[in-house]
């Protein structure tokens, strides 16, 4: 990463423990990509649904030379999302994800469907 991570708590005390493992997670990514500029992790407190308990939100922005990646929900009904490890563990595994989508295209990795010929 050429910018260093930015971590921001909002409405939250700042956790050392979830800042560290964040700090963890956002590090693998750089396996998946050489490219990343930036990364942004936002930690909302949990908003409270009368239908659900507590879920943590987790908001990765990844910004590229050629584009940028915003996670803002990887399950957001997920009930395990009570838990702000299991929350922050999924939301990293969609920017994972996307990243190495992302890689692939700009690789040229992706197949593209021929056209068929015209008459």
């Amino acid at each position: 990463m050429i910018i260093p991570l930015q971590i921001t708590f909002r409405h939250t005390e700042p956790s050392a423990a979830l800042e560290a493992r964040i700090r963890e997670l956002a590090s693998r990514l750089d396996r998946f990509s050489e490219h990343i500029m930036r990364c942004h992790v936002i930690v909302e407190p949990p908003a409270h649904h009368q239908r659900q308990g507590f879920l943590y939100d987790f908001r990765i922005d990844i910004t590229l030379p050629d584009g940028e990646i915003a996670i803002r929900h990887a399950h957001p009904a997920d009930h395990a999302h009570e838990d702000p490890y299991v929350a922050l563990r999924d939301a990293f595994r969609a920017a994972r994800r996307q990243l190495e989508d992302h890689e692939r295209k700009r690789r040229g990795d992706v197949k593209r469907h021929s056209q068929p010929a015209s008459p």
